[in-house]
């Protein structure tokens, strides 16, 4: 044993930052661990510190009796008057046993237990230490990188921020300082208890709140936030103040406050949008940039129709639907968006298909559309009460309109049909109005062919006529020039 092991005890309370008591605790456990392991596991052992001495003293406890039946548990009243003269029966007796007596093996089991209950007690600190800080922001130091994850050292303990909780588009080194949220706090037994996330919205917010005043002080409030990690984000505030203009508290002089939090973010985007309670006005603000001209709500489902011109229909849409995504999180709306005329095919094909219903008239079938019915089908999948409240009439008529909307529906299925059989006949006549006609065959059904060359009895094509010779068979040639 170390004699002077209260200084050891004073030495791991300062660096692991563990309570003196609970490192005493665990020197005693470890002892009695030890004990049993050399001695058995009946034995009755208990471990205490002795500051004095400076080690733990182990003692094995009997009970005095008369006669001995169990000599583990059991010693003879004689024997106990030896240790102590005044023990009667039934007394329970302390005898110390020598620590040298415990061997390799048992100073090996304490070991390791100390090292156990250490690492249990660290984990049990850090849970303590940072059970309340859950939905805070917290900076530390990228240790290394395991698996995908990487390990974090906040100081006195280690945080974890997993792979699925980083950003794609970022990266870091050893070394590197890191601005997280934490997202949990576990006692997992393996791993590190702090769970840290780049991703999660709560780091967008705390990162707002840290750069602006207002919102720490209560006069700006957040609202709803969204987030695409890495590309983009909307944030929508508010005030509790009518002489601050929430937005402009939160982009700061020249962009200073907004830009800071851009750049923690590494160039992520950050729409800030003011907040409105009315839905309507609070989704044409967060489809910004885009101008919206006019919105339909339908409360039954929860959705909204946004009509666009239609040159601001891909900016209301953004980048493979980025914008209009972003918005449907922010304002927990379905949104659907259509340009002007898309719009206007869509209401004059609904109008075209409604006002086949005899008992609906003109302006009933134009209530129907402000309201978001857009085919027969729609119209007959709703409930009577729906429909009642709509047009103002009885569930009864209610009823009548959608029998007679279920009959228009089955023409219109009728109709859809013939078209589509009547459609490849139409194909084939066009393909047979284009093809080239035949060439014609003769008697034997084989093709005429075009007429071959005239050949001499011979079976050889004649050849044009050869140059005349004379008799020597000689070819003429030209006269020579007479001499003068």
């Amino acid at each position: 044993m170390i004699s002077d092991l209260a200084r050891l005890v004073d030495t791991v309370q300062r660096e692991k930052n563990i309570p003196r008591d609970i490192l005493i605790e665990v020197l005693e456990q470890a002892m009695v661990a030890a004990g049993r392991k050399r001695f058995g596991l009946e034995r009755d052992l208990e471990a205490q510190f002795n500051e004095d001495l400076g080690e733990v003293e182990l003692f094995e406890f009997r009970t005095v009796v008369d006669d001995v039946e169990d000599d583990e548990l059991e010693i003879s009243v004689d024997l106990a008057r030896i240790a102590d003269p005044e023990c009667e029966v039934g007394d329970s007796l302390g005898i110390k046993v020598g620590v040298e007596d415990l061997g390799r093996i048992a100073a090996q089991t304490a070991k390791q237990v100390i090292i156990q209950k250490i690492r249990d007690a660290e984990r049990e600190m850090t849970f303590n230490e940072f059970k309340d800080r859950k939905g805070e922001l917290i900076t530390g130091i990228v240790r290394r990188f395991e698996k995908g994850n990487i390990i974090v050292d906040l100081g006195r303990a280690e945080a974890i921020l997993p792979k699925r909780e980083q950003v794609q588009t970022e990266t870091y080194r050893q070394g590197d300082r890191i601005q997280a949220y934490v997202l949990d706090i576990t006692r997992a037994s393996k791993s590190p208890q702090v769970v840290l996330s780049r991703t999660h919205p709560g780091l967008l917010m705390k990162l707002f709140e840290l750069e602006v005043p207002e919102i720490y002080e209560g006069i700006v409030r957040i609202e709803a936030c969204a987030r695409e990690p890495g590309h983009r984000a909307k944030i929508a505030v508010s005030s509790m103040d009518r002489d601050v203009d929430p937005v402009g508290a939160c982009v700061g002089l020249k962009g200073s406050r907004v830009q800071a939090v851009v750049q923690e973010l590494r160039g992520e985007a950050i729409d800030i949008i003011p907040f409105h309670p009315d839905p309507a006005r609070f989704i044409v603000h967060a489809i910004s940039p885009a101008n919206v001209t006019r919105v339909f709500i339908d409360e039954h489902t929860h959705s909204m129709e946004l009509i666009v011109p239609d040159d601001q229909l891909s900016k209301a849409i953004g980048r493979r639907g980025q914008n209009v995504r972003l918005a449907a999180q922010l304002t927990g709306w379905r949104i659907d968006i259509f340009s002007d005329a898309r719009h206007a095919e869509v209401t004059e094909a609904a109008r075209s298909e409604l006002s086949r219903v005899a008992a609906l008239n003109e302006d009933q079938v134009e209530l129907l559309i402000r309201h978001g019915y857009r085919s027969a089908k729609e119209l007959f999948d709703a409930e009577a009460y729906e429909l009642g409240s709509i047009l103002e009439i009885e569930d009864e008529d209610a009823e009548t309109i959608i029998e007679q909307t279920g009959d228009v529906l089955d023409q219109i299925i009728l109709e859809d049909r013939e078209r589509l059989n009547a459609a490849p006949q139409e194909e084939e006549a066009a393909d047979d109005e284009e093809l080239p006609p035949e060439p014609e065959e003769d008697a034997a059904g084989e093709e005429e062919l075009p007429p071959e060359p005239e050949e001499d009895t011979a079976g050889e094509e004649e050849l044009p006529p050869e140059p005349e010779e004379d008799a020597a068979g000689e070819e003429e040639l030209p006269p020579e020039p007479e001499d003068a």
